[in-house]
């Protein structure tokens, strides 16, 4: 059963210039992202605003927004064809828990300067 849908848009420019600082980077993005990032070469911003639009499509679809867990703790990871996914850490590992959901599926696309994701969450 669905219990919840999320959608975020992210101007890729911003994430350009986020990217150029550094600081960024480091604070919303775990290790992991953040080697995927840096790894893209000149596609890094389109990667990064993608990655950073599915984190606020998580929480949209959670219900929950924002909570006191880092977006570092929502991170996103690639399978081996390259399709992303969550991978749920700190706080909102049990809060999707506790909210009885135990799948979600993410969707990440980038077009005219923009990325988005849709993340559709599933409780049985």
């Amino acid at each position: 059963m669905i219990a919840g849908v999320g959608i975020d848009l992210c101007e890729i420019a911003r994430m350009e210039k986020l990217l150029s600082e550094g600081r960024f980077l480091k604070r919303y993005f775990s290790p992991e992202e953040q080697a995927y990032i840096n790894g893209k070469g000149v596609s890094a911003a389109a990667s990064m605003a993608g990655i950073y639009a599915a984190k606020e499509a998580f929480v949209k679809a959670l219900g929950t927004g924002i909570v006191s867990g880092a977006l570092s703790d929502i991170c996103v990871l690639h399978d081996e064809n390259g399709a992303p996914y969550f991978d749920l850490r700190g706080a909102y590992q049990p809060l999707a828990a506790k909210k009885g959901i135990v799948r979600v599926y993410l969707s990440i696309s980038h077009d005219g300067g923009m990325a988005a994701a849709v993340a559709i969450a599933e409780r049985d």
